[in-house]
């Protein structure tokens, strides 16, 4: 017994030729698209690791600029809104960090006796206390109240006056001692309790190592999924053409 078995394969080959040429470009941009989404996604995963507790701000820290036919090029980029911010560019290339903002404005408006280069919120130890969100940074509330009372806030409106304090007697206060503690910011919840510190001052640079690995991250993800997401683009075309 025999079974014979032939195939024609030109009618195929001329679909498919016919396919490519009208659809590559098609192809194209959705492979790039999904190989930058991809990389996108690897990038808030490692960023879910290597960071603690992440917001959905740093999260949300990089975008996708698409590839369209007439610009076959996908690229994984910072936001604007990032790229006036350093941290996330430490993270990556590691070495010192500038000065963030409430560390200039502590530094140009309340200390004169020391070399101010780094302020640390105060937790854990014997007598500190700085209150933390759900993130584990300084929290916005006492920050904001901490640059009103210490006259430090940008806009001079929103600093603390004598008749705003008046008003609010019950409230916190914070101040920088002269002498007799370790230089910082301190809060005193009633007249008669003990100071509690908040900020640590420091004249040293911040050191970080390089941790989040932006361009070997996204390259990673370009190599291993832009022939996967090649054929998958390649087989929607196809399904799409009959």
């Amino acid at each position: 017994m025999a079974f014979e078995m032939a195939l024609d394969a030109s009618d195929f080959l001329k679909r498919t030729g016919d396919l490519l040429q009208r659809q590559l470009p098609q192809i194209e941009v959705w492979a790039l698209n999904w190989t930058a989404d991809d990389a996108l996604d690897a990038l808030k995963d490692r960023m879910q690791v290597q960071f603690d507790r992440p917001t959905r701000w740093t999260l949300g820290a990089f975008q996708v600029w698409r590839a369209t036919k007439t610009d076959r090029t996908a690229k994984v980029q910072e936001k604007p809104s990032v790229g006036r911010r350093h941290y996330l560019k430490v993270q990556n290339q590691g070495g010192g960090r500038p000065q963030t903002g409430i560390e200039k404005l502590i530094d140009q408006h309340v200390v004169s006796a020391q070399i101010l280069r780094t302020v640390i919120p105060a937790t854990g130890g014997p007598f500190e206390g700085a209150r933390l969100d759900a993130y584990g940074n300084w929290s916005r509330g006492e920050r904001n109240q901490v640059l009103s009372q210490l006259q430090a806030q940008r806009d001079g409106t929103a600093n603390t006056t004598q008749r705003s304090a008046r008003r609010a007697r019950n409230r916190a206060r914070y101040f920088v001692p002269k002498h007799g503690l370790a230089p910082g910011v301190y809060r005193r919840n009633a007249p008669d309790d003990i100071p509690v510190r908040v900020l640590k001052f420091s004249d040293k640079v911040p050191t970080y190592t390089p941790v989040l690995e932006f361009e070997g991250t996204v390259a990673a993800i370009y190599r291993d999924r832009l022939g996967i997401n090649l054929r998958r683009a390649f087989d929607r075309a196809l399904a799409t053409s009959r």
